[in-house]
């Protein structure tokens, strides 16, 4: 099971209660106040972790708390502060307040901690009120409160290059045939189900694709598996458009082409301003040189690859185009992307991205 939005119910823990406490010792009839303080509450921390894949763990259970502190004693002993409660999340998780929808905070790099919800302090015991008037003072303070709250998590793919394209496109036999992963693949729509990231190895280091479900028109409007996969490639510099030139159905590339800008359009109207490539697949299929022919004219200003990923032909070059193509694209792009920003400001009848 692939988890990658779950809403979850968090609370830090509470401060421990101050002590209400006198001395009492044999020989010391009227011993003063020596009751102590109470712990302060943990608080609850995430931790971005690269070997955490999804949220799953937080789908079966949504509720975590931190340890309270422990209340104050006699003898003047103070209660021990509660145990923060440490919450790993996958790489790309962003926190949005459930209420409100809100974007709390996001956790991109591994080891990045941030604390959510803070521990109540801890209260204070009636040691602390002893004065010259006032040798036996009663009063104490309570602990606080922990902060709570219910919250969204979803995680978003952070990859140097994302593959679009319409179901059965072949984004996962391509991603298959260039990185170690191995994807289901089959001849019918929506054999992929949830998002995926594969490494390429090359003579210059590595870079990272993500592959997501195939998107359908009407994508953005929840329409087949739905806008949740859209934001899986909001972060990745550079889009890698994968078109059918197979002619099944009866699509035509450049229409497929106009769609996927279309969606991604209406999902975050910046994703059609990011630099892109565009992959021709199934070129071993008849009539696919002559779509290709039309497609570099109606996309002239487009870096097409031609590629078949049952033959493996185009391979090799593409994978040099994807080192070429990221490397140009801006690196700070992959961590400037604020959420939001774009939504619902999609192309109004022509599409920026599709001459």
């Amino acid at each position: 099971m692939f988890v990658d939005e779950v809403a979850v119910a968090l609370r830090a823990g509470n401060g421990g209660h101050g002590c209400l406490s006198f001395r009492r010792e044999k020989y010391v009839p009227k011993g003063g106040p020596d009751g102590g303080d109470g712990g302060r509450g943990g608080n609850l921390v995430l931790r971005c972790d690269r070997n955490v894949g999804d949220l799953v763990d937080y789908k079966f259970q949504p509720q975590w708390r931190a340890e309270n502190g422990q209340p104050g004693m006699g003898s003047g002993c103070h209660g021990r502060n509660g145990r923060d409660r440490v919450l790993p999340v996958p790489e790309g998780t962003r926190v949005l307040c459930r209420e409100t929808g809100e974007l709390l905070l996001e956790l991109l790099r591994d080891g990045e901690e941030h604390v959510l919800l803070r521990g109540g302090r801890g209260g204070v015991g009636n040691e602390r009120f002893k004065t010259s008037t006032d040798r036996a003072p009663r009063k104490t303070v309570p602990g606080q409160p922990g902060e709570e709250g219910t919250f969204l998590l979803e995680m978003c793919l952070i990859a140097d290059a994302g593959l679009v394209g319409l179901p059965n496109a072949g984004k996962s036999s391509l991603l298959n045939s260039l990185t170690a992963t191995d994807r289901p693949t089959g001849p019918y729509p929506f054999t992929t189900l949830h998002p995926k990231v594969g490494t390429l190895l090359g003579e210059a280091g590595r870079i990272t694709v993500a592959d997501i479900p195939g998107l359908i028109a009407g994508a953005h409007r929840n329409r087949g598996l739905g806008c949740q996969f859209l934001r899986h490639v909001e972060r990745c510099p550079l889009l890698v458009f994968v078109l059918d030139l197979g002619g099944e159905e009866g699509r035509d590339p450049w229409d497929d082409s106009s769609v996927l800008c279309d969606e991604l359009g209406h999902h975050r109207v910046d994703l059609l301003h990011r630099p892109r490539i565009c992959v021709a697949n199934k070129m071993d299929l008849p009539g696919a040189g002559e779509r290709l022919e039309e497609l570099r004219r109606r996309l002239a200003s487009w870096d097409i690859f031609p590629i078949s990923c049952r033959t493996g032909s185009g391979l090799a070059a593409l994978a040099r185009g994807l080192f070429r193509a990221v490397g140009a694209a801006s690196v700070s792009q992959r961590f400037s992307v604020s959420p939001g920003s774009g939504d619902g400001g999609g192309a109004d009848g022509e599409n920026d991205g599709v001459p």
